[in-house]
């Protein structure tokens, strides 16, 4: 096994976005260290870097917890990706290659694939990467990047507060985006993003009790 600070980031991230780790779940310094075969100090590094990104709270005397966020953080963070996709969106249009559309096209049948079967946390970050994707066939890694964390908080955000599942709708409305993209259709895809990014939204039930979670068995499935 890795035993990295980077290779404990991710872990711990992926088990965030597919839903295994979930909200308010204590992380216990030692018990991560046991599960990687890792110090302490390496795991407290890990730690502090995914509290960079939002994805940890850390509190003094009391130690790590998977962040919960807020409702205030939840429109926020929406409002920040509208902003930072429609912009996305109609620079893509401008400078879209045949290459990059059928990447597109591939990411979209991988979708559709997850949607067939039982694996609901290989769904549910296909559907998360198909946004990052964009940055990344851009060429823009900073923006892939920063889209990466902004969907990381969004998968504890839908966690928490999303009544139901949307994922059918969301990868009907990726298909209808890469059409537009496809026609050069830079308004209609601007246009088609926002309305996705207001659905999501929309599902949320901001009153709804976060779950609990095992910090074990999130971590078992994990590393699967």
């Amino acid at each position: 096994m890795d035993t990295s600070t980077g290779f404990i980031v991710d872990r711990l991230t992926r088990a965030i976005v597919e839903h295994r780790l979930l909200p308010g779940t204590k992380l216990a310094e030692q018990k991560l260290a046991d599960h990687f075969g890792v110090s302490r100090t390496l795991v407290r590094q890990a730690l502090f870097q995914l509290a960079q990104n939002r994805l940890v709270r850390l509190e003094p005397a009391r130690g790590a917890f998977v962040a919960t966020p807020s409702v205030d953080e939840a429109r926020q963070v929406f409002a920040v990706r509208r902003m930072l996709e429609a912009e996305m969106v109609r620079a893509f249009v401008a400078q879209q290659t045949p290459a990059q559309l059928k990447a597109l096209r591939r990411h979209i049948a991988a979708e559709k694939k997850a949607m067939q079967g039982g694996d609901i946390g290989h769904r549910t970050t296909l559907l998360g990467d198909f946004h990052v994707r964009l940055a990344e066939l851009m060429g823009n890694e900073v923006l892939a990047q920063l889209l990466g964390e902004l969907i990381s908080r969004c998968a504890l955000i839908t966690l928490m507060y999303q009544s139901s599942s949307a994922a059918e709708h969301s990868h009907e409305e990726h298909e209808a985006i890469v059409a537009a993209l496809a026609k050069g259709d830079a308004e209609r895809a601007v246009q088609l993003m926002q309305e996705h990014l207001d659905n999501v939204q929309a599902g949320l039930a901001f009153d709804r009790e976060p779950p609990a979670s095992d910090l074990s068995l999130a971590l078992s499935a994990a590393t699967a």
